[in-house]
């Protein structure tokens, strides 16, 4: 049966993946996004699907829809992004919770929130279990982000303890690939970036902090597993790829495979920069399923070819 789903922020990085990969399943997709971060490029070979819509929307204000299945992924999420106007991140993130939570309840229909490793802060157990209740700057440059995604977390288990509605929240930890944005300041696109066009690559602090990367197919597989799982099993749950690497080995891969001559230069840390991230996935396994199957380097290489078409070098 074709059912009816609605993607917030579904031109974004993320987002287009899943709009795609949604039709692809037989469904109807509602893109909502507000074109803050998102790229109406990611999704422009969709518009002529019949079973496609875009709507232009803020999801800080209500919308009334009629759908089966919501996946909220509207929110800034790079630090860049969400830093430039953060208050209206923290907004993104809790009202935009509200409202779909609040759309969900009377449509009865099954929501996915997106939320992310940041709710862990810069953690003090390594790696990280979902019963990690994290170490987190409440008034720090990235709280806006950090505490937005909490709180959103606490809306949604409140909505489901309360109203019953039938939620799913998916940690999600560093995801890469097609569709990023080549300037939204992640480590991935900084140094892809900056080893394309022959230039110095931006390491801060020593590059000997750690981040797990999961390629976007494997995090899309991973995020239908838990929409489609059972009501009963609500997460919240990590999905991400638990090999770590630490910057320097980024950035070493990453001029390796494009043939790059740049240098790696250093920097202060920025305020808050978490030095280890890495999931426990035990838990996807055990009720999804999944577990990522990409490895760094085949990831890296699509994103490179992505990359190479579009930007100027």
């Amino acid at each position: 049966m074709k059912k009816r789903v609605l993607i917030t922020g579904g031109a974004g990085f993320l987002g287009s993946h899943l709009c795609e990969r949604v039709l692809t399943e037989g469904n109807e997709v509602i893109c909502l996004d507000n074109f803050f971060t998102g790229n109406k490029q990611n999704i422009e070979h969709l518009l002529s699907n019949n079973y496609f819509e875009l709507i232009r929307h803020d999801v800080t204000f209500p919308i009334s829809l009629e759908v089966d299945e919501i996946y909220n992924l509207a929110c800034p999420a790079s630090p860049p992004h969400y830093q430039f106007d953060p208050v209206q991140t923290t907004k993104t993130s809790v009202m935009g919770a509200i409202n779909m939570l609040d759309l969900a309840k009377r449509c009865k229909a099954k929501i996915l929130q997106a939320s992310t490793s940041e709710v862990y802060g810069d953690p003090e157990i390594h790696p990280q279990p979902e019963s990690y209740r994290g170490s987190v700057n409440t008034t720090g440059i990235r709280a806006c982000y950090d505490e937005g995604k909490r709180c959103a977390e606490t809306l949604f288990f409140d909505y489901y303890r309360q109203h019953e509605v039938r939620i799913k929240v998916m940690r999600i930890f560093n995801t890469y690939g097609p569709n990023m944005d080549p300037y939204d300041g992640r480590v991935v696109s900084n140094f892809i970036v900056q080893a394309l066009k022959g230039e110095d690559i931006t390491m801060y602090g020593d590059g000997k902090q750690s981040r797990s990367f999961c390629y976007v197919d494997d995090l899309i597989d991973g995020m239908m597993r838990l929409m489609a799982s059972d009501d009963n099993f609500t997460g919240p749950v990590n999905i991400g790829n638990p090999r770590e690497f630490t910057m320097l080995e980024l950035a070493q891969e990453i001029i390796s495979l494009t043939g790059s001559q740049s240098r790696i230069t250093f920097q202060p840390l920025p305020q808050d920069d978490p030095l280890q991230r890495q999931p426990i996935i035990d838990l996807a396994y055990k009720e999804l399923g999944w577990k990522p199957h990409i490895e760094l380097k085949e990831g890296l290489e699509e994103t490179i070819k992505y990359f190479q078409k579009v930007i100027e070098i």
